[in-house]
């Protein structure tokens, strides 16, 4: 017999592969014993990236939540692990050193055994930091390798980051396979270098089912020397998330490794309980493409867990340009050829922008790059016209190197905005905010938590924690909810009927993200806003239009196009705005 495997079951990923909410904390400990249960399972992802954000959303304490998930698995040695996004630890953005360390001391007395570290750009120095808190904390580093393909990335070139995080003290290595993209025998291959210059280094595997290699990779890398392979479960399995632990358990098996058996009872009420828990809520914000896989991710490399929320910028997208083709008497697009249209700009984009793993945040920002050229393009204001701070701070070199080289146009256009690029250590440019956050607690007369975690989650989320706090997430998300439920019985009409008529010769001022609009700030953005602007103002090409304040808390400034009259407002003072929708039209001045 071959080699002992074992098991990992991603529930916080299939969640979030597959909608936009976790379960809540009562829900998770009700599903835990029957994960026990199941006996299979050497290992849980119980938190970690966006679970503790969205929790802030739902009006929810994530550290209660972590707290109770963890227990149960702690107590009968199945270990806990959580994902962490290296510079940007579990948001979008980065993250200050002291917050960073704060966070592996809280995860570690919350019962989470592994941090799996991982950097979008694969920049060590992103990680190397994470790993020697982490390791301080008591926590198990794990190194993750973002996998992508294309001709930067290289075997040699991830055999050397692997060489770099275990020097940097990570004690085992994950292969994220993000987009499921990798190709089985490259990961084999993979695996098998890391092996031989680190034979006592632990190997696992993430790879979702998106274009359908995920199966064929796990094979490889077991049979080249990977210990663990991380797997979903039913009703939530396949799709853009991850092969279901039965049909991986089937073929390991039959290729003659070790593997542990599953007590079927109880995997069939896990999945009777994860089915009550969509029915129950989380299924209104589950997106049902998510539900399919599809070849066409090979082509464009993005993420399986980010086609839910591309669909719905794309369809945002798709209304303005069809309105705009409609006008000039041409034919209009179908969702399909958006899909290609956008999947074609991806991979023209990516390559240009120096190769960024197409992971979390860097997936998102390659994104919205071609998805507003593709806006811009139609506008005949060519491409790169829409890209925020954010997107040209991973260009710049504020988040970090990226693997290849930027094209020409994209240099010289830095250089007319008089943008400059950087080589620094990207943590060394954020300046440490616990102080401040600790004078926000005594300020509000708030408790620090035990062991900090209230702090911890002030200082990470402080926008949804300052929210949830008040009470005003937990209305929010009562509204959404009510919203979603009035839309899946066809209360709200479609997007389509609601679209207005737009004037012939005005340029759509689209949100670049989804979040909450505010009109002019009154010195900056953290100040009270502004009146609306009145019909008719003017506006100068490179003015700031309004600002969005994403989920994240980050005010993102959108720009006035190219200037002109506003005809139009379709958005008021702090409504929520989807990231694609239209917020008002302005009119330029056309000379005949």
């Amino acid at each position: 017999m071959k080699k002992k495997i074992q098991f990992s079951l991603l529930y916080r990923d299939m969640w979030q592969s597959s909608g936009k909410f976790q379960p809540r904390k009562d829900q998770l400990e009700r599903i835990a014993p029957v994960i026990i249960e199941m006996g299979c399972f050497a290992r849980v992802e119980t938190n970690g990236g966006a679970f503790e954000q969205v929790n802030l959303l739902a009006g929810e304490n994530p550290n209660d939540a972590v707290r109770a998930f963890c227990k149960p698995f702690n107590e009968v040695g199945i270990k806990t692990h959580m994902l962490d996004r290296g510079l940007n630890a579990l948001r979008m953005y980065p993250v200050p050193d002291d917050v960073r360390q704060l966070m592996y001391k809280v995860k570690h007395a919350q019962g989470t055994d592994i941090t799996r570290i991982f950097d979008g750009l694969n920049d060590i120095r992103n990680i190397a930091p994470s790993i020697q808190w982490a390791k301080e904390a008591g926590m198990t580093p794990q190194g993750a390798l973002c996998i992508t393909t294309s001709p930067v990335h290289t075997l040699e070139y991830y055999s050397r980051l692997a060489d770099e995080e275990i020097a940097a003290g990570a004690e085992e290595i994950c292969l994220k396979d993000m987009a499921g993209i990798g190709q089985p025998a490259f990961l084999g291959q993979l695996t098998k270098m890391i092996k031989t210059n680190h034979p006592d280094i632990l190997i696992e595997y993430h790879g979702h089912s998106g274009p359908g290699l995920s199966m064929a990779s796990m094979l490889e890398v077991c049979e080249n020397g990977a210990d663990i392979i991380d797997t979903a479960i039913e009703p939530l399995s396949w799709g853009k998330v991850h092969p279901d632990v039965i049909s991986v358990q089937s073929m390991l098996k039959h290729a003659g490794f070790e593997v542990p058996e599953i007590n079927m009872d109880a995997y069939m009420e896990a999945r009777a309980l994860t089915q009550e828990f969509i029915d129950d809520w989380l299924g209104y914000f589950i997106n049902p493409q998510n539900k399919f896989m599809s070849s066409l991710l090979l082509g464009c490399g993005l993420p399986g867990g980010m086609m839910g929320s591309m669909m719905a910028d794309l369809g945002g997208i798709q209304s303005v340009i069809n309105n705009l083709k409609k006008k000039k008497g041409e034919p209009e697009l179908t969702t399909d050829d958006m899909l290609v249209k956008l999947f074609d700009e991806v991979a023209y984009v990516w390559p240009r922008v120096g190769y960024p793993p197409l992971v979390t945040p860097f997936s998102q920002y390659v994104k919205n790059i071609a998805l507003f050229n593709l806006l811009t393009l139609e506008q005949g204001k060519g491409r790169y016209v829409m890209m925020d701070d954010s997107v040209w701070g991973m260009i710049l070199g504020k988040s970090g190197k990226v693997p290849g080289e930027l094209a020409p146009e994209i240099v010289e256009l830095a250089k007319a905005q008089g943008r400059e690029f950087t080589d620094a250590d990207p943590h060394t440019l954020i300046p440490n905010a616990l102080d401040d956050f600790r004078k926000e607690m005594d300020d509000n007369g708030w408790d620090y938590g035990q062991d900090d975690e209230e702090l911890f989650e002030l200082a990470m989320h402080p926008e949804q924690y300052r929210n949830y706090k008040s009470g005003q997430a937990k209305k929010n998300f009562l509204a959404d909810l009510q919203k979603a439920k009035d839309a899946k019985l066809g209360a709200q009409v479609s997007l389509e009927e609601a679209a207005a008529f737009k004037h012939a010769k005005a340029d759509a001022i689209v949100a670049p993200v989804k979040g909450q609009l505010f009109w002019e700030f009154q010195g900056d953005a953290e100040a009270a806003p502004a009146v609306e602007p009145f019909i008719g103002k003017a506006y100068k090409e490179g003015d700031a239009f309004c600002f969005i304040q994403a989920p994240w808390g980050e005010f993102v400034e959108v720009p006035a196009a190219l200037g002109g009259k506003l005809v139009e407002i379709n958005a008021k003072q702090g409504s929520k705005v989807n990231k694609g929708e239209v917020i008002a039209y302005i009119e330029r001045e056309h000379k005949d």
